[in-house]
C-alpha cells in the first residue's frame, strides 16, 4: 500500500493511441470475465469444475480491476483518504471469501483461510520480492542486491505488524475470537491508518505504475474519476455474487483431487485447499504488482512495504470482520471457538510474522531472511501432522523454530538494530509531529 499526495497534472508518460486501445481492451476483457462469470454462475447449473473455472477467473479478474483502480485512485483523493481507501481495497477480495465462509459458520475454514493468507504474503510474497529484485539486478550487470532497505519512517508499518500479530497471543490464551476482539483489532486498524495519514506525502511518478493503472490516470480530467469508479464497480460487485460458488467449488474439487472418503479426510482436504488456493487467487494482484515493482530493483522497497501493509490489514480489519459476520449469521453476538488445530495454525502465523518483524527491525531484508521465511513456509508441508521422530505437531515445531530464529536474529543483529531502531523511531515521531496538509 502506498500513500501519496494528490497527483497534479498529467503523468509524464503519454499513452500512444495503439497502446491505449490495447489497455482499454484489457479492461473490457477482465470486466467481461468478472461480470459474465458472476451472471453465469448465478443463473446456469454447472458442474464443480466449470464452476471452479468460472469462479476462479471471475475472482482473479475482479481482484485485478480493483488493484488497478486502487493504484490510480491514490492520486486523486486526499492523502489520508487514499491510505484508508487503498488499504481496504487491497484486502477486499480476501474479505469476500472470508465473509462467505464466516456466514456459513464453517469455523475450520475460517481459520484456514485467515492463517493461510498472511503466511502466503510473508512466506512467499516477501522472498518473491527479494529474489526478483536480486535476479533483475544481476541481469543488469550490477550484481546481487544484498538486501532491500526501507526508509526510517516505515518503522511504523513494522511496529503495526508486530503489535497486530501479537494480539494473536491474546486469542490463543482465550481460545475464542469474539466481537470484543473485533473492536480491539478494528481500533488497531484505525490507529494504523491515522498514523500513516499523518506522514507527509511522498513524491511518486505515474510511470512506476502498472500500465492499466497508468492508463486510468491519463484519462481526460473530466472523466478520470468516472473511469476509476467504473473499474471499482465492475471489479467489486461481481465478487459479491461469485464468493459463494467460489468457496463451494473449491471444497468439491478438494475432495475430488484428494480422493478422500472418510469425513476426517474430506475435512482435511477442504481445509488445505481453502488455506492455500483461496488466498493465492485473491492475493494474485498483489503478487503481480510486487513482481512488477521488484524487477525495477529501485522499487523493491515499495513492493515490500505494500506486502507489509496488506498483512497488517489482514491481521486487523480482516480478522475483526470474522466474528461480526459469524454473529450476524447466528442471529446474536457470538464468539468463534478455537480448536487445538486452529490454535496451532494461529500460533504458526504469529511466529512467522514475529520473525519477519525481527528481520525488519534493522530496516533491511536480507538474503538470509528471505531464505528463512521461504524455507519455513515450505517446511510446514514436509510432515503433515505429528512429526515421526518427536511427539509434537509439525506446525507447532516450525512455529517454535521461527520464535527461536527471531530471537537469534535480534541477538546477531543487535548492534545494527541498536543503531537503526532509535533513529528510525525518532525520525518517525518528527514526521508525525508535522501537521498534515488538508
Amino acid at each position: 500500500m502506498r500513500s501519496s499526495g494528490e497527483h497534479r497534472g498529467k503523468s509524464s508518460a503519454v499513452t500512444k493511441p495503439a497502446v491505449g486501445s490495447s489497455i482499454a481492451g484489457i479492461f473490457a476483457l477482465f470486466g467481461l470475465a468478472a461480470v459474465a462469470g458472476a451472471i453465469v454462475l448465478r443463473t446456469a447449473p454447472l458442474g464443480p469444475w466449470p464452476t471452479a473455472g468460472l469462479s476462479f477467473a471471475a475472482v482473479v479478474a475482479g481482484a485485478l480491476l480493483i488493484s488497478w483502480g486502487a493504484e490510480a485512485a491514490q492520486f486523486y483523493v486526499s492523502q489520508g483518504l487514499a491510505v484508508a481507501f487503498i488499504a481496504l481495497l487491497q484486502v477486499m477480495p480476501e474479505f469476500m471469501v472470508e465473509a462467505n465462509i464466516a456466514w456459513r459458520r464453517e469455523v475450520d475454514l475460517m481459520f484456514a483461510n485467515a492463517t493461510g493468507s498472511n503466511r502466503i504474503l510473508i512466506g512467499v510474497g516477501w522472498p518473491l520480492i527479494f529474489f526478483t529484485a536480486d535476479i533483475a539486478s544481476r541481469l543488469k550487470g550490477k550484481g546481487g542486491i544484498g538486501s532491500i532497505r526501507i526508509s526510517r519512517e516505515h518503522i511504523i508499518e513494522v511496529f503495526a505488524l508486530l503489535v497486530s500479530s501479537a494480539y494473536y497471543l491474546v486469542l490463543l490464551a482465550k481460545g475464542t475470537l469474539s466481537p470484543v476482539d473485533s473492536i480491539v483489532l478494528g481500533g488497531f486498524f484505525v490507529i494504523y491508518l491515522w498514523l500513516l495519514a499523518r506522514l507527509p506525502p511522498e513524491t511518486e511518478n505515474g510511470d512506476d505504475m502498472l500500465a492499466p493503472a497508468r492508463f486510468l490516470i491519463e484519462r481526460p480530467v473530466r472523466f478520470r474519476r468516472e473511469w476509476i469508479l467504473a473499474v471499482f464497480v465492475v471489479g467489486a460487485i461481481p465478487l459479491l455474487f461469485v464468493a459463494d460458488p467460489f468457496v463451494t467449488s473449491m471444497k468439491t474439487i478438494a475432495v475430488q483431487l484428494s480422493g478422500a472418503r472418510t469425513h476426517e479426510a474430506v475435512m482435511h482436504a477442504q481445509f488445505v485447499f481453502v488455506q492455500w488456493v483461496a488466498p493465492f487467487l485473491s492475493e494474485f494482484p498483489e503478487k503481480l504488482t510486487a513482481f512488477y515493482w521488484s524487477r525495477t530493483v529501485r522499487l523493491a522497497p515499495m513492493a515490500l512495504l505494500n506486502m507489509i501493509s496488506s498483512t497488517v490489514s489482514q491481521y486487523t480489519a480482516l480478522v475483526a470482520m470474522i466474528p461480526l459476520v459469524y454473529s450476524a449469521s447466528v442471529g446474536h453476538f457470538a464468539a468463534v471457538p478455537m480448536s487445538p488445530l486452529h490454535r496451532d495454525e494461529v500460533f504458526l502465523s504469529f511466529a512467522m510474522t514475529l520473525y519477519g518483524c525481527a528481520a525488519l527491525m534493522k530496516l533491511r531484508f536480507t538474503l538470509g531472511n528471505a531464505l528463512v521465511v521461504l524455507g519455513g513456509w515450505l517446511l510446514q508441508f514436509r510432515y503433515p501432522g505429528v512429526l515421526p521422530y518427536a511427539p509434537i505437531d509439525s506446525h507447532v515445531a516450525v512455529a517454535w523454530a521461527f520464535v527461536a530464529l527471531a530471537a537469534l536474529e535480534v541477538v546477531l543483529r543487535f548492534g545494527e538494530i541498536h543503531r537503526a531502531l532509535p533513529a528510525a523511531l525518532s525520525h518517525a515521531r518528527s514526521l508525525l509531529a508535522i501537521k498534515p496538509r488538508p
